[in-house]
């Protein structure tokens, strides 16, 4: 998931900046609403295919995890 969030840089703004490519990084359902319209203007500028579909997956995770009080979505680093 790291390369196809790698557009974000991360000290930048919004809350996928904050996923570590290295290390687990923790969005709870608030922090997850918050990421899916980030999540969304990455699949709108991306050309590559593969990269898309990850994209894709990571908005259907985010989405799951917004609609479900208590939940928490858990990136896990290299």
């Amino acid at each position: 998931m790291a390369w196809a969030l790698s557009p974000f840089v991360r000290t930048g703004p919004g809350k996928l900046a904050w996923v570590d490519p290295y290390g687990d990084t923790l969005f709870n359902e608030q922090e997850a609403q918050a990421a899916l319209p980030e999540a969304a203007e990455l699949i709108e500028r991306c050309t590559d295919a593969s990269q898309k579909a990850a994209l894709q997956d990571l908005a259907a995770l985010l989405e799951r995890c917004a609609a479900t009080p208590g939940s928490y979505l858990w990136f896990m680093g290299d």
